[in-house]
């Protein structure tokens, strides 16, 4: 039932983009169109649950018995280098065109807040081995479901007349919000 209760909190609740607000640069870079937000988000949810696993392996064995907790963000961040470094060979060579289509957004994932906040929630949160698990896969399917419904949205806003002083960023910061509010409305679940 725990697991149940993270999962809904993760996904609907406590969204990392529209609840936390991080992970808003490739929210708002990569939503332009669904194949590219579909592909993000893969790219991201597998970073964010095997860096999770390793860095949550790596705080409880090697950092906190040896007394070095303090490197733990950079320690964090060099795990999510090398695994970005990893996707981002992994398809160059399979799908070519979804390399072109992330583009710079791609090597961001590194610096992506979701992918760090969420290593050091788990450890902040003092979840389990499989509670971290649930919760990294939980948040990369809600950062998706955002990520996916607001590029849906934004292809829909490329078919309408819109003033030319809301197109583009404008209008995308105003869908945003609103798509906020709307899952603001799962609070009261968990």
């Amino acid at each position: 039932m725990a697991y149940i209760l993270i999962f809904i909190s993760a996904v609907f609740v406590n969204n990392i983009v529209l609840a936390q607000f991080l992970g808003i640069c490739p929210f708002l870079g990569v939503s332009k169109k669904i194949d590219t937000a579909l592909g993000m988000a893969g790219a991201v949810a597998f970073v964010m649950t095997v860096s999770t696993l390793i860095t949550y392996i790596v705080q409880k064995t090697i950092l906190e018995p040896f007394n070095i907790a303090f490197l733990q963000t950079i320690t964090f961040i060099l795990i999510i280098a090398f695994l970005v470094q990893l996707v981002e060979i992994i398809l160059k060579k399979t799908s070519p065109a979804l390399y072109q289509a992330l583009g710079v957004f791609l090597p961001l994932i590194t610096t992506n807040c979701t992918i760090l906040g969420v290593a050091i929630m788990v450890i902040q949160k003092e979840f389990t081995l499989l509670g971290s698990v649930v919760f990294a896969i939980s948040t990369a399917i809600g950062f998706g479901l955002a990520l996916i419904l607001f590029a849906g949205i934004r292809e829909q806003l490329n078919l309408v007349s819109l003033p030319r002083g809301m197109k583009g960023i404008p209008v995308a910061l105003l869908v945003a919000g609103l798509l906020a509010m709307a899952f603001m409305g799962f609070a009261g679940i968990v």
